[in-house]
This record gives structure tokens, sequence and C-alpha cells, in this order.
């Protein structure tokens, strides 16, 4: 019998794994994809931002946000913050958890915040779900979408921890990845994340307040 022949090694590139993945990034067109889709949402995200500016010019968002935390209870406070994590999650974390920073047990209620936003956010998926299910919808996604949902699957971890680590809505990532049927276990795993940077922010905004 002859001697099994020894399993050939892999080529050594000789780049590195930062390398390799933005070359592979390259080749499946994620650079590509992001762009367009940037691009595609651009005329609502500067149409959504004119509005909140008009309406700052008149009514100052801050000083409302804050009077709210000021003379609601706290389980009120908590409510208006699942609420806002939940659908599309436009509200700034940081005055809430410049509010928890006032509090007798601050990283008890930063806790509170870090947990709330997580789960307003897994709820979130499964209104991205729901959506999908509306037959316009559905169809929309089938027939023209068809494409970018199958692009948009291979990269779902990366939009969910951008939304979880990023000063971007954690709400809209999740619902996002919902309407692309990204595996929920992923958005459970990912997710977590978002805990780490209530942790960071609660280390810098508790210095301030």
């Amino acid at each position: 019998m002859k001697p099994k022949e020894k399993a050939k090694a892999k080529p050594n590139t000789g780049k590195s794994r930062s390398e390799l993945l933005h070359q592979y990034y390259q080749y499946t067109g994620f650079y590509s994809f992001v762009w367009k889709s940037v691009l595609k949402a651009l005329p609502y995200i500067l149409i959504l931002v004119a509005a909140v500016f008009v309406f700052n010019h008149f009514f100052s968002i801050n000083d409302i946000l804050v009077r709210m935390t000021e003379t609601l209870p706290v389980w009120g406070v908590l409510s208006v913050f699942f609420t806002s994590e939940t659908l599309l999650g436009l509200v700034p974390p940081e005055i809430f958890i410049a509010w928890a920073a006032k509090m007798d047990s601050p990283w008890l209620f930063l806790t509170y915040l870090g947990f709330i936003s997580y789960f307003g956010g897994l709820l979130s998926y499964w209104i991205g779900i729901a959506i999908t299910k509306i037959p316009a919808v559905h169809n929309y996604l089938e027939v023209k979408m068809a494409k970018q949902l199958k692009n948009s699957k291979k990269w779902g971890g990366f939009l969910i921890v951008v939304g979880a680590l990023l000063p971007l809505p954690f709400s809209i990532s999740c619902m996002a990845a919902g309407i692309i049927n990204y595996p929920f276990k992923g958005v459970i795993l990912f997710g977590s994340l978002r805990l780490l940077r209530f942790a960071i922010y609660g280390l810098i905004l508790f210095q301030v307040f």
C-alpha cells in the first residue's frame, strides 16, 4: 500500500486578517451594497433630521426630555425608555443615563436601562418579522428585494453589532434584522453587546453628573 499523501498546507498569502476581511467584503459586494442602501435611505434621513431641527427650533427637545425625567415617577421614565427602545429608538439613551446618575443607586438603574434597551431591541426584531407578514411588504421583499435580502443576511451580525455599540438606533437595527429574517439567536448573541455600551457610557457620564 502506498503511504498516505500528506495534506497540502494552505498557501500563506502574507495578508493580515483585516486585509483578508476587506478583500472578502470587496468580493461579496458588501461595500457597494452598504453604499447603495445609504443612498436610498439618505432622502428619508434628511427629511427626518430637518423635521427634528425645525421642531427643536420652536420646542427644545432636550428640555422636554429632561423635564420628563424630573417629573415622571421611576416606572414612568422606564416605560418611556422601553417604548422608545422598542419603536425606532429615536430618544437618545444618554438622557436616561444622566437620569440614572442622579438616583441613589445609579449603577442599579443603569443596569435596568441596559436590559430594557436590550429586550426592547429583541421585541423590535419581532416587529420586523411581523412587518414582513403584510402581503404587500412580503411580495415586495420576495420579488424586488430578493438579491438585497440574500446579501443582507450575510451581514446581519455586523448590522446588529453596529446598532448595539455605535450611537445609532439599536431598535432600527433589530427591526431590520427581523425584516431580512436574520436568525434570532444571532440577534440575542450580538445584541448583548448593547449592555457593554451602557456600561461604557455609564463610566463616562457618571463622571459628569
